[in-house]
């Protein structure tokens, strides 16, 4: 095995065990519920906090440009044992209280230093093949967050196991994470550079990128977060209360994890026939899939178990492609501090629709929540294709790059 090989596997394989501590909290609410009485905000807040505070950690990774001005694998193992550690903190602290709700907050921001982290190592090994790398790694980030909703499905008690769980395996994440080693395109920052960032609004191609990752954002880390508690209201009007629940988690489950495992697929495909390309099919498979979702709500089990999976499939291999074309157009000494910034902006997007939409579904109902998810695809379609409209990248080697884009 190359070290390519060798260093990338182990990457997405400690990639997938960190990030099942981002939906610890939503996949155990129903069973904590059981136990505790917790008012809805603090429920939303179990679960929103861990995007608040992500903006907040990768916001100050990337203004000091911690990607790109250290070993970005010590961060890693640095970051994914801290978040272990607190993570299982929620063993002991009152449920849905103050406490418990920080440790949600302080573990999104540790977790910045993970996944913006991870690609800026993963990017380092490949120019020609980025859609694949870095969609290889979104791929395990995606497997990561449905996790916690199959530890989960047998119910009860045994919610504290998959707390424990989830903190176990992000330690192993951050052992995994010093065997491997950085690629031929890796590239160090000799200083301390904030106005590296300015490129964000500066550097069109980043903007662009960045206004269809913020399209992508409305509606994913919604549909992830809340359409468990979405199909269980839906398979409760033809099932009996405590099988709905459990196909709900079975769906979340399947929806989440089968789009994890189509990123690297779609990334090789964006090698060959361009990045947006992939984006603006993504996008417009997942708003239909929206739709079709909040059309049907309430009808044919089957059916919206299959239109859930759908949606789950398509909304999720695009985003590792925005995050591409983020590294290939800005110079390989900012593209950490760029990616980490362009998520920070995305999940502070997210810290808004994971928040407003129960309160929209309880004041409207789950089919017009749904259906407004679709927004967000279609306002980055436009971005994408306002994109491909000036050209390929050239990339930080020169040439253009395959799979950047076409005129």
């Amino acid at each position: 095995m190359t070290d390519k090989s060798r260093s990338v596997a182990l990457l997405v394989v400690a990639e997938v065990a960190v990030m099942s501590l981002w939906f610890v909290s939503a996949a155990v609410l129903p069973d904590m519920l059981r136990e505790f009485d917790l008012p809805p905000l603090r429920q939303a807040a179990l679960s929103s906090g861990v995007q608040i505070g992500f903006v907040i950690g990768a916001l100050t990774s990337a203004v000091l440009g911690l990607a790109d001005r250290f070993d970005p694998r010590r961060v890693f193992c640095a970051s994914a044992l801290l978040a272990g550690l607190v993570n299982a903190a929620l063993l002991v602290l009152p449920p849905g209280g103050a406490a418990s709700i920080c440790a949600r907050v302080v573990t999104g921001a540790l977790l910045a230093g993970v996944y913006p982290v991870g690609m800026k190592i993963i990017v380092g090994w490949g120019v020609r093949d980025r859609g694949f790398l870095v969609g290889s790694l979104v791929g395990a980030l995606t497997l990561g967050s449905a996790l916690p909703h199959l530890m989960a499905l047998g119910g009860g008690a045994q919610w504290r196991v998959t707390v424990a769980a989830a903190s176990a395996a992000a330690v192993l994440a951050a052992v995994l994470c010093l065997f491997t080693a950085l690629g031929p395109h890796h590239s160090v920052s000799p200083k301390f550079r904030p106005r590296a960032l300015t490129a964000a609004w500066t550097n069109r191609r980043v903007r662009l990128a960045y206004a269809g990752y913020l399209g992508h954002m409305w509606e994913l880390y919604a549909m992830w977060t809340w359409i468990a508690a979405a199909t269980t209201v839906s398979y409760s009007a033809r099932l009996a209360p405590e099988y709905a629940e459990f196909l709900a988690r079975l769906t979340t489950f399947a929806a989440i994890g089968g789009g994890g495992l189509l990123c690297a697929f779609a990334g090789r495909f964006a090698d060959r026939i361009g990045k947006p390309e992939v984006t603006i099919l993504a996008m417009s498979l997942s708003g239909a899939a929206a739709l079709a979702t909040a059309l049907t709500f309430g009808g044919p089990v089957w059916l919206t178990f299959l239109l859930v999976v759908l949606w789950g499939l398509t909304i999720i291999p695009d985003s590792a492609q925005f995050s591409a074309i983020v590294a290939d157009s800005a110079p390989p000494d900012q593209a950490g501090s760029l990616m980490s910034f362009q998520t920070a902006l995305g999940f502070a997007l997210t810290f808004v629709t994971v928040q407003v939409t129960p309160m929209l579904a309880a004041a409207a109902g789950w089919p017009l929540v749904l259906a407004g998810m679709a927004l967000g695809p279609a306002f980055g379609i436009a971005a994408m294709v306002r994109l491909r409209r000036i050209g390929p990248a050239s990339g930080p080697e020169g040439p253009p790059l395959p799979g950047s884009g076409t005129t």
